[in-house]
């Protein structure tokens, strides 16, 4: 089973692959480029009177509204707030630390 499942995740992530090409083909951009400019998108953490409400989705730069647009992806405006801790690779060793 886990062979199947492991030729499963690489044959979407292969498809992911092939359609992001396709999609940025006209933006002069490698796929890897591409990804790497998106990994600059984050949301914003809504509070009200101490108590998380919402996560507000930003608006991206343009060289990601671009990415976005050509590969025909919409962004929510916000989020529901789930209590769900993420940590950056930089904050990761901290909360480790204090645990």
């Amino acid at each position: 089973m886990e062979t199947r499942g492991h030729v499963l995740v690489v044959m979407l992530a292969y498809q992911i692959v092939m359609e992001l090409r396709r999609c940025w083909q006209d933006l002069n951009v490698t796929v890897a480029e591409g990804v790497s400019e998106l990994s600059g998108l984050c949301m914003t953490e809504v509070t009200v009177k101490g108590q998380a409400t919402i996560n507000q989705v930003p608006v991206p730069r343009r060289s990601i509204q671009r990415l976005l647009q050509a590969a025909q992806v919409r962004l929510p405006h916000v989020l529901p707030c789930r209590g769900t801790k993420v940590y950056t690779k930089k904050k990761l060793p901290e909360e480790r630390k204090n645990r």
